[in-house]
C-alpha cells in the first residue's frame, strides 16, 4: 500500500480513465464530478475520511464513471488492483462492506450525509454587508429544519485543523464567514469550504478581478454561488447576471428585505438539501393543466426554489419566477393564447408558417427586459440546437429571448439563430428536463408532465381541403392542421420516449386530458385537470415530501 497527499484543486483520476487501484481517504474532503447536463460538470458527491474511493470501476472492471478532484489538502492510500483483488478474496467481509456502500452510492433515495456539502464559506465582497446578522438567519432557518450549525468567523482563524475538523463532525452544517478584505481567513475559509457563496450588495458593481488570482478548489471546480442583497428604499445599479458573471457562479440567489424570511428559509433548504426544483414539460394546449397544478402545490405549502421548463412549460415556469400569483398567472396566459392567437400572422412558408412578430410582442408584454438572472428564484429553460444535435440550457440573457427559443417549433416558427447555434423547441430533444433539475440542486424535483403519444384528429387529414377552402369555413385566426402536424413531428421523438427524465423526480403529475395540442380554447377544462391529478398525487405521496423535506416546517413559511 501507498500512501501519500494530494493537494487541494489536484486530479486524482478523471473520468474515463482505466481503473488500477483502490483508494481510501484518511484526512481531506474530495469531490466527484461527471459530464452534466447544464453545460458544466455535474458535482456527484463529496468523498471525505474513512470513504473508498474507485472501488466500483475497479470491481466492474470498466473506466472510472467521474472525475475525482482534492477539495482540500488530503491524504489518501492507494492499493494496486493485484494486491485489492488478493486482499478480498481472502477477506470476505470487506467485499460485503464494498457492496453494502456501493448499493447505498447507487440509490439516489438514500443519499449519505457524507456526499452532500456541509461546510459552506459566506465571503462578503463589502466591508458593509453584515455576514454576522446573515449566518444567524440561516442558522435559524436551519435550526427550525431541525439541523445543527456552527458559525465560525476570523476568531477561528488561528484554530488548528484537527478543531475545525471536530468542529464538522459535532454539527450537520458549518458556516465559516470571512470578508473578502480578510486575506488570511478568507483564504483559509474558502480553501476548507464544500461551497462558496459570495454575498454581494444589488446597488454595488463587482470589481475586477473579483476572486483571487489563486482560487480557491471551490472556486476552481465552480463549486460557487452568489447571494445579491437587496436593501429597501436602495436602487440596484448592476445587472444581476454582472456579479454572477464576476464569480464565474453557477448560481444566483436573490435576497431582499421586504422578503427577508421566506428568501432566508429558501437559502437555508438550499444548504440543506431540502429545496424543491419545480420542472414542468411542453405539450401545446396541454400545459394549462401547469397552472392548475402550480396552484394545488402552492395551497398545499410546498414552496419553488428552482424553476425548469421546455416548451410551453417553460413560459409557465418562468410566470412563477416572475412572482406572478395564482390568478395572475391564470389571466396573463389567458390573454395571450385564448383571448387571442399569436400564431395566426400567416405567411408563404420559406423557413415557417408564422411570421412570428405577434409571439415576439407577446413575450415583451409579459416580461419585458427581464433577465433569467432577475427572477426570484434560479431558472432554466430548454431549447434544442439543430447546429450540434444537442440540448441548449438557457440560464443566462433576457426571459424572452430564451422562452423565444424554447417555444419555436420547427415549421410552425422561425428558428433562433445566435451565435451560429440554430434553436428551436426545446421539445425536439427534451421535452421534460427533470435530469436537468437534477443536476440543478440537491434537493427533491417535483415534476409535471403532459406529454403523450396521441394528440392528433385523424379526421383532420382526411381529403383536407385547400388552404383557402379551410380560410373560408374557420377563418384566418384558425390554426390549420399543418400545425398540429409539425407540433407532433417535432416531438414524435420525445412522445415515444416520454418516460426519459421522469426517474429523476421526487412527486411526478401525470394529468389526463382529451385536449388536442393545438386546442388552445379548452383552458378552464384543462388548468382543472392539472389541479386535480396534483392534488390526487399529493394526497398520497404528500408523506415521502414530508419526510424528505420536512413539508411541515415549510408550510408556516410558505403562508407568509
Amino acid at each position: 500500500m501507498e500512501w501519500f497527499c494530494l493537494p487541494a484543486g489536484q486530479v486524482l483520476f478523471e473520468e474515463g480513465d482505466d481503473a488500477d487501484a483502490f483508494y481510501l481517504v484518511r484526512s481531506g474532503a474530495l469531490a466527484a464530478f461527471r459530464n452534466g447536463a447544464l453545460n458544466r460538470p455535474d458535482l456527484i458527491g463529496y468523498i471525505r475520511a474513512g470513504e473508498p474511493v474507485g472501488e466500483m470501476s475497479l470491481l466492474d472492471e470498466s473506466p472510472h464513471s467521474a472525475s475525482v478532484y482534492a477539495l482540500r489538502d488530503s491524504e489518501l492510500v492507494r492499493m494496486p488492483k493485484a494486491s485489492f483483488d488478493r486482499l478480498t478474496r481472502k477477506h470476505a467481509s470487506l467485499m460485503r462492506e464494498l457492496a453494502r456502500m456501493m448499493l447505498a452510492r447507487m440509490r439516489g433515495h438514500e443519499r449519505r450525509t457524507g456526499s452532500d456539502p456541509k461546510v459552506f464559506a459566506l465571503v462578503s465582497t463589502s466591508p458593509t454587508i453584515d455576514l454576522a446578522f446573515r449566518a444567524g438567519e440561516l442558522k435559524d432557518a436551519l435550526s427550525r429544519l431541525g439541523l445543527t450549525t456552527a458559525i465560525c468567523d476570523e476568531s477561528c482563524s488561528e484554530w488548528s485543523g484537527q478543531k475545525l475538523d471536530a468542529l464538522e463532525i459535532e454539527h450537520d452544517i458549518v458556516l465559516l464567514t470571512a470578508r473578502m478584505g480578510d486575506h488570511t481567513w478568507a483564504r483559509r475559509a474558502m480553501g476548507r469550504a464544500d461551497r462558496m457563496w459570495l454575498f454581494a450588495r444589488a446597488d454595488a458593481h463587482p470589481s475586477v478581478p473579483l476572486l483571487p488570482e489563486d482560487p480557491s478548489p471551490a472556486a476552481k471546480l465552480k463549486l460557487l454561488d452568489v447571494v445579491l442583497l437587496h436593501f429597501g428604499g436602495v436602487s440596484a445599479v448592476v445587472r444581476p447576471q454582472e456579479w454572477a458573471d464576476a464569480a464565474e457562479a453557477g448560481r444566483l440567489f436573490h435576497w431582499r428585505q421586504e422578503s427577508n424570511r421566506a428568501d432566508a428559509e429558501h437559502l437555508a433548504r438550499t444548504i440543506a438539501g431540502r429545496s424543491v426544483g419545480l420542472v414542468v414539460s411542453g405539450g401545446g394546449a396541454r400545459a394549462y393543466a401547469h397552472i392548475g397544478a402550480v396552484r394545488a402545490l402552492r395551497e398545499s405549502g410546498i414552496p419553488f426554489d428552482f424553476l425548469g421548463g421546455s416548451s410551453m412549460g417553460a413560459i409557465i415556469a418562468a410566470g412563477v419566477g416572475m412572482g406572478w400569483s395564482d390568478d395572475e398567472l391564470e389571466r396573463r396566459i389567458r390573454k395571450t393564447f385564448v383571448e387571442s392567437n399569436p400564431l395566426d400572422d400567416w405567411v408563404l412558408p420559406v423557413v415557417s408558417l408564422a411570421r412570428g412578430h405577434k409571439v415576439d410582442n407577446r413575450l415583451i408584454e409579459h416580461f419585458d427586459n427581464t433577465e433569467i438572472a432577475d427572477l426570484s428564484r434560479p431558472f432554466f429553460c430548454l431549447s434544442s440546437n439543430l447546429a450540434n444535435g444537442k440540448p441548449y440550457v438557457h440560464r443566462r440573457g433576457r426571459v424572452r429571448d430564451a422562452l423565444r427559443a424554447s417555444i419555436a417549433i420547427p415549421g410552425l416558427l422561425p428558428p433562433v439563430v445566435q451565435n451560429g447555434d440554430i434553436l428551436v423547441d426545446g421539445a425536439v430533444f427534451t421535452n421534460f428536463p427533470a435530469r436537468e433539475m437534477k443536476a440543478f440542486h440537491r434537493g427533491a424535483v417535483v415534476g409535471v408532465d403532459v406529454t403523450r403519444a396521441e394528440g392528433l384528429n385523424p379526421d383532420d387529414f382526411k381529403n383536407p381541403p385547400s388552404f383557402f377552402g379551410w380560410v373560408r369555413h374557420n377563418g384566418l385566426h384558425s390554426l390549420p392542421p399543418i400545425a398540429s402536424l409539425l407540433m407532433r413531428a417535432a416531438t414524435l421523438g420525445v412522445a415515444d420516449h416520454h418516460n426519459v427524465g421522469r426517474d429523476a423526480t421526487d412527486l411526478l403529475v401525470l394529468p389526463e386530458t382529451d385536449v388536442e395540442i393545438r386546442d388552445w380554447e379548452r383552458f378552464d377544462d384543462v388548468v382543472e385537470a392539472g389541479y386535480e391529478a396534483t392534488m390526487k398525487e399529493l394526497s398520497t405521496s404528500k408523506a415521502k415530501l414530508k419526510r424528505k423535506l420536512g413539508i411541515a416546517e415549510m408550510r408556516d413559511v410558505a403562508a407568509q
